[in-house]
């Protein structure tokens, strides 16, 4: 029997197949078809509060939760702990069967509160207390960078996230290899580079300003800083490994199949159609993109440039770069709309 596209990926090549938010049962699929880690973002509550068949489980949980926890702001971290147990749960055996090299399962806190570093701390020290195999998934701004000042040397595995520009891989490379000594333990952290989020970005740029550009040449623009980015760490050595993050595309994993990386996409509507695609495991990661690409998408398209371009943004930039406020605003929006939900449950 032919053995799944994933399971060929783990085999054939160094590349990793994440999920992110998945349901319980989607949590099981993915692990059968190969999946070594999954991502819970600050949506994922909110997704399963309003999905068919996780609601009324998601709904009992956090009523449980209320009963306990009359805060609404910390009720919200609450559920979304509870809720992310049962994943961890899952994976756990694939975390303990590795070495504690794999089955990680990152949560990611309140986004209202991020720019608050103190928060970003307290919420990922409670995080980890839900499994042995959670991983903190923490901003990649400058309240992130001071947060990870501290929580690195607490031996906490990090997955630092709403990466958009080369130059916030590099200054975490960079923090890494001042907080941690050559030759000692070191806690688990990965660099998540988020391709499909920035295209949508620049794509929102090219119709609202009628730039002409050709579509191929946008495609390409996320996985273009990704490669970059990927490159520029593992020629300075910095001890951070890569995430792929927020897929929009089938292309967004396979163009980056072959490289020392995890990506993480949605099951349904990504995983599940590159399981139907059934295509060959392709090396596609080290394509170089043409010259004149990276030229065009330079000129016509400011954001690729300040992404693009090593030191073309500051750490106090971060928070405010579009594609970086872009992604935020779908978590804030989760967030507050599950803030609204416990507003409506206390009512009843």
């Amino acid at each position: 029997m032919k053995e799944g596209y994933f399971i060929r990926v783990n085999k054939l090549s160094p590349t990793k197949f994440w999920i992110n938010n998945p349901t319980r049962a989607e949590a099981d699929l993915a692990l059968a078809a190969g999946a070594t880690g999954c991502t819970l973002n600050p949506s994922y509550t909110q997704k399963m509060l309003d999905h068919p068949e996780e609601g009324s489980y998601a709904l009992g949980i956090l009523d449980k939760t209320l009963a306990q926890v009359k805060d609404d702001v910390k009720a919200v971290a609450e559920f979304q702990r509870r809720m992310a147990e049962a994943i961890c749960r899952k994976f756990l055996p694939l975390f303990e069967s590795s070495g504690r090299e794999m089955g990680y399962v990152s949560i990611q806190g309140d986004p209202i509160l991020e720019h608050d570093s103190q928060v970003i701390i307290d919420e990922a020290r409670e995080n980890r207390k839900v499994a042995p195999n959670v991983c903190c998934k923490i901003p990649l701004t400058a309240s992130g960078l001071k947060a990870l000042e501290t929580l690195i040397p607490e031996d906490t595995p990090i997955n630092a996230t709403e990466i958009f520009a080369v130059t916030q891989g590099v200054d975490l490379g960079e923090l890494y290899e001042r907080l941690v000594p050559k030759g000692k333990k070191t806690p688990k952290v990965w660099y998540s580079h988020i391709a499909g989020i920035y295209d949508d970005f620049l794509g929102n740029y090219v119709k609202e300003n009628r730039v002409d550009i050709a579509p191929d040449l946008l495609a390409q623009a996320g996985l273009a800083v990704s490669r970059k980015l990927y490159n520029i760490v593992k020629e300075r050595g910095y001890r951070i490994a890569f995430i792929g993050g927020g897929a929009r595309q089938t292309y967004h994993f396979t163009e980056l199949v072959g490289g020392d990386v995890n990506i993480t996409i949605n099951w349904k509507g990504t995983a599940d159609k590159l399981l139907e695609a059934d295509q060959p495991v392709v090396w596609r990661m080290f394509n170089p993109v043409p010259d004149q690409v990276i030229e065009e998408l330079k000129k016509k398209l400011p954001d690729f440039k300040v992404g693009y371009e090593e030191k073309g943004i500051t750490a106090e930039e971060y928070e405010e770069f579009g594609p970086v406020e872009l992604f935020r605003s779908s978590f804030v929006k989760s967030w507050k709309r599950v803030l609204e939900i416990i507003k409506e449950r206390r009512k009843n």
